[in-house]
């Protein structure tokens, strides 16, 4: 028999190793993206259109697509996610209904995002006719931040103190003004968590904006209008096999922005926590 000490040793070696590997294959993928993508990296590279049937040239128009529609869709599926989590967690009870939303946001999470691309096709392209758009785009992105959001949201309301609310209502604040002055602020950075979660999730997305946000190559300006995001692009220039040399700048340009976004947010929301 082994004793505690060699036990606890061996239980650090395996979780420390199974680190190391995660770590490793992470380095080697961007690593090998870095290498590919490196030289195809110019200001021309980023700041112009594809050009030629190889579609060789920039990929300016798909940098402003993936954003457009990322920003779209989180600006509309925030509100709505955030609104359910403070619905969820301050205003109901335990009870049958709020198991149902959150199986229902659960199961909705799992759903593979071809299929809701082909929802979105069915029902925003054609059943309610907008097209291949940014809108339609962004709706179907929204059915895949809405759990993530709702969910995380919820997790950050649920973390703020109770005695925290009983002392706001003991000093005459009505249950709104507590959740807006006193809760939401405390669980603002964890929600700013779930959100860039659903950032990173929406603007890494190939399928369901193929099917939706259309593959035209050109700069959207109303959300009624059509366009390729960087992910579409990528997954045409590596199917095809037009140009490998685009496709990994593609590549790691998006793996640059995401990086930068996360970052960036981490910064701004990540040194504050809610004190117990």
């Amino acid at each position: 028999m082994l004793d505690k000490n060699l036990k606890n040793k061996i239980a650090m070696i395996f979780l420390w190793g199974n680190g190391l590997v995660t770590i490793v294959i992470l380095a080697l993928i961007i690593g090998y993206v870095l290498v590919k993508g490196l030289p195809a990296m110019s200001l021309e590279f980023i700041f112009t259109s594809p050009k030629g049937v190889t579609q060789s040239g920039g990929i300016f128009p798909t940098i402003i697509a993936s954003i457009y529609v990322t920003g779209l869709s989180i600006l509309i599926g925030a509100p709505v996610a955030v609104g359910a989590a403070i619905y969820l967690s301050e205003y109901t009870k335990e009870g049958r209904i709020t198991q149902i939303i959150r199986f229902g946001a659960d199961a909705l999470a799992g759903v593979p995002s071809i299929v809701l691309g082909l929802f979105g096709l069915s029902l925003f392209v054609y059943i309610l006719g907008l097209g291949w758009s940014m809108l339609s785009g962004a709706l179907t992105l929204i059915l895949m931040i809405l759990p993530i959001i709702m969910r995380t949201t919820e997790d950050a309301l649920q973390a703020v103190p109770n005695a925290w609310r009983q002392g706001s209502v003991g000093l005459g604040a009505t249950k709104w003004q507590t959740i807006r002055k006193v809760v939401l602020p405390a669980a603002t950075p964890r929600i700013m968590t779930g959100i860039v979660l659903g950032v990173g999730r929406v603007f890494g997305e190939t399928a369901a904006v193929m099917f939706t946000a259309g593959l035209a190559i050109n700069i959207p300006f109303l959300p009624n209008e059509p366009g390729r995001t960087m992910t579409s692009h990528l997954y045409l220039l590596a199917t095809e096999g037009t140009s490998m040399r685009t496709a990994y700048g593609t590549a790691l340009l998006l793996m640059g922005i995401i990086l930068i976004f996360n970052l960036g947010a981490r910064r701004l929301f990540g040194g504050s926590k809610v004190r117990r």
